[in-house]
């Protein structure tokens, strides 16, 4: 028997630490990163109560420095999948009916584990594993991990007190039960928090969860999945398997039991799922849930009243914190006329002082992009670039090095061509493109803006007039899920900007907020009638 009724106000944001010279979280960092970096870890999938090692190994390596190993984790096959299904299946009773209480303490302890025991390891991991500077980790893996975990608690409280109201003579209540099955999580390397959120976001709604990370994350996933058996988890809730993708989906998606998938990826692949989802109807139970937050060009426009260091700084942080490989990242700018010249010398200067190496040295801006297949890429577009003259010029960088570590150098493309394939194809790493356009043509451009690119995530304006951020904020309305003035398009924070977009960005479901939490809920209206009719005639029905 319960009694009392559970409630969890709204918490604040996570203090960023700043890690000067001489601070304890720096000295603490530091001692993780050499601790880790000494150490060869062997990572098992974590199926149930089981440790699963299957001897079918892959190496784990800094993006930065790629001859060293880091571990190895072991990967699985479709049996493997079966299994993670069967044990979260077997959980499920008794997870979901957990009192809400139980169910939310794991996940503040596990948050409160962060902020404290593990903060320098996870920032750790995730800077070696995946190649970000200090501030970018703590950032992610520690600021909005902890926020993702703490805010969701309190917004799935809010939902449950939301209740209808009762006529005379009755009771009404609504219960938001988990989705009837299991629900896969397929997560991205580029933020350790989306790899936290999107399987425990389900979880916390009582769901049970298959989590898929993406090969160049699991160094940090495995660790924050240790963070939540040592919460309490139980076994079963989450299950964490490292099989390749159409294996997982192909025994995934044909089970009758999935209930939703929980994704962050490319347009592609998300694209893919929902067509063998939608071919698979029939075998489910139910309508599985579809969520998904998928790739951006986003995009900056300076209008001719912009402050040039504003416009400035929103580009060298949107663009190349991280390396651009933020579905959020500064990809695409547009320039006015008037402001041009002072915004290149500016841009350039300040790309010029960005340091590249090794997160090791806490001096580096710039670090390695995640794999060489995106440098590859990125090198691709770069040397296409070179070779235009006549649409597209090198403002800085443009050298490209894998030797050591795969290092793009932050660069700068300006073109002429406001089509040109940089200008509207999602590319993921250092690389910004910018068009002039004519400083009186700005609402012709901002059409532009709009019509360029099929994705929707991301976007700001720059300006000191107010009629030119309105014009924006209303030609730009379907532009962008999350719109900035006067800053950068990247930073939300969970519980002040909810995240996602539209159009080929995904179902913009706003991770952060009650909004995402919604979609791992199944509601239920219960009435119960305390003096109930006994006939079933109506007074209508007498003569007299």
């Amino acid at each position: 028997m319960q009694f009392g009724d559970f409630y969890y106000p709204s918490p604040v944001n996570e203090p960023v630490l700043n890690y000067a010279p001489g601070s304890a979280e720096r000295l603490a960092l530091k001692n993780a990163l050499k601790t880790m970096k000494s150490e060869k870890i062997d990572v098992p999938m974590y199926i149930g109560s089981e440790e699963i090692r299957t001897g079918n190994k892959v190496e784990m390596r800094p993006p930065h420095e790629h001859k060293h190993i880091l571990g190895h984790f072991h990967t699985g096959n479709a049996s493997h999948v079966t299994k993670a299904i069967n044990a979260a299946l077997k959980a499920k009773d008794k997870w979901s009916s957990m009192s809400w209480e139980n169910r939310a303490n794991i996940f503040l302890k596990a948050a409160d584990l962060l902020a404290t025991k593990y903060r320098p390891f996870i920032n750790a991991a995730t800077m070696l594993g995946q190649s970000k500077n200090v501030i970018q980790a703590e950032l992610d893996s520690a600021c909005e991990l902890i926020d993702f975990l703490r805010f969701n608690v309190h917004f799935l409280s809010d939902i449950y007190r939301q209740q209808p109201i009762s006529g005379a003579g009755m009771n009404n209540r609504v219960e938001y039960r988990p989705l009837e099955g299991f629900v896969f999580a397929l997560t991205p390397f580029n933020f350790t928090a989306i790899g936290g959120n999107l399987p425990t976001s389900a979880a916390m709604c009582g769901n049970v969860v298959i989590w898929k990370c993406a090969n160049t994350q699991v160094y940090s996933a495995q660790l924050f999945m240790r963070i939540l058996k040592e919460a309490g988890l139980p076994d079963g809730v989450i299950n964490l398997v490292f099989i390749d993708g159409p294996t997982i989906g192909n025994v995934v998606f044909n089970h009758p039991d999935f209930a939703g998938i929980h994704f962050t990826g490319s347009t592609g692949v998300f694209n893919k799922m929902w067509e063998t989802i939608g071919a698979n109807m029939n075998k489910y139970k139910s309508y599985p849930r579809i969520v998904g937050e998928t790739g951006g060009k986003d995009f900056v426009i300076a209008h001719k009243s912009a402050d040039v260091d504003v416009v400035v700084t929103a580009l060298a942080r949107g663009a190349f914190e991280y390396q651009g490989q933020k579905c959020s990242a500064a990809s695409r700018a547009y320039i006015p006329s008037n402001l041009a010249a002072s915004i290149k010398k500016k841009l350039v200067e300040t790309v010029k002082t960005m340091k590249m190496g090794t997160v090791e040295d806490f001096t580096n801006f710039i670090n390695a992009v995640i794999d060489e297949k995106s440098f590859d890429k990125l090198e691709g577009y770069i040397k296409q670039a070179k070779k235009r003259g006549g649409v597209t010029k090198i403002w800085v960088g443009g050298n490209c090095d894998k030797s050591q570590g795969y290092f793009i150098e932050p660069t700068i493309i300006e073109t002429s061509d406001p089509k040109y394939v940089t200008m509207s194809e999602e590319l993921f790493g250092p690389v910004l493109t910018i068009y002039v356009y004519d400083e009186n043509k700005y609402e012709e451009t901002l059409k532009l803006v709009d019509s360029t690119s099929a994705y929707a995530l991301t976007g700001a304006v720059i300006s000191k007039d107010r009629y030119a951020v309105e014009l924006a904020t209303n030609k730009l309305r379907n532009s962008a899920g999350n719109f900035y003035i006067n800053d950068k398009p990247t930073g939300a924070v969970v519980g002040q900007q909810p995240f996602g977009g539209a159009r080929a960005s995904g179902t913009n479901d706003k991770a952060g907020s009650p909004l995402n939490l919604y979609r791992w809920l199944s509601a239920r209206t219960i009435k119960e009638t305390f003096n109930p009719p006994t006939n079933h005639a109506y007074p209508f029905m007498l003569e007299k």
